[in-house]
């Protein structure tokens, strides 16, 4: 059974997502501000995280910010439907999604069940399918099984849906893979949200591996198509 944190304050909205969620076959554990977030994810570990944006104490913002820089955990960011900006900063800091109020739980569901296969997969010991074996490419190493990115030597710290992204980029360098691809194999064939979410991930990305993220090199845009990893 997985372990689901929300981070939720508006108490009629939590209880619920707790029974949806429950029904659904999650074991949901709730924190209703910032601080007992982070006080509940360094105890408990869970598997996934839904977390609000506007939060009393510490913002969705900064308690995103502060998981991810000490886990590659899966978080969801759950945003007012006019608010795009904490949608785009949300990203930015570290989430692997958003959904935007209100939404159907049917849709949440299938999100948060994409992103835990996706963790599976990448936490899966090193030989275990095909896709575990370390991938090398110029400057660029990734290996799987341990979760570790290295460009030019130095290692990079990547999260989740960065590192998916890097090592679908690594198996055809210098080939171009669509837009359709990348949700396909990373977000799941059964995503329902929309594509900007992967740009913003690639920014991120140019951010950690480029010389100067304003002018890439390495992760290039094929305009209407995708990207492709160039040696």
């Amino acid at each position: 059974m997985s372990h689901i944190l929300v981070v939720e304050d508006e108490l009629s909205f939590v209880e619920a997502l707790r029974v949806g969620l429950k029904r659904e076959g999650f074991f949901v554990e709730v924190a209703l501000d910032g601080t007992e977030a982070l006080q509940r994810f360094k105890r408990r570990q869970p598997d996934l995280v839904l977390l609000d944006v506007m939060l009393p104490s510490i913002s969705g913002i900064d308690v995103c910010r502060e998981i991810r820089a000490m886990s590659t955990v899966p978080i969801i960011m759950v945003t007012a439907k006019s608010e795009e900006i904490d949608t785009v900063v949300g990203l930015e800091v570290g989430a692997d999604d958003y959904v935007a109020k209100p939404y159907r739980l049917r849709e949440l569901v299938a999100r948060i069940r994409a992103l835990l296969r996706r963790a599976e997969m990448t936490n899966q010991p090193a030989g275990t399918t095909p896709e575990d074996a370390v991938l090398q490419v110029g400057g660029f190493r990734l290996d799987r099984g341990r979760h570790e990115v290295s460009v030019d030597g130095k290692a990079v710290e990547v999260p989740l849906k960065e590192f998916e992204i890097l090592a679908l980029l690594m198996q055809t360098p210098d080939k171009v893979v669509t837009r359709q691809r990348f949700m396909s194999r990373v977000w799941g064939s059964d995503y329902v949200g929309d594509t900007k979410t992967l740009d913003v991930h690639i920014k991120r990305l140019r951010r950690k591996i480029e010389p100067d993220p304003l002018r890439p090199e390495r992760i290039v845009t094929v305009r209407g198509v995708g990207y492709k990893l160039t040696r």
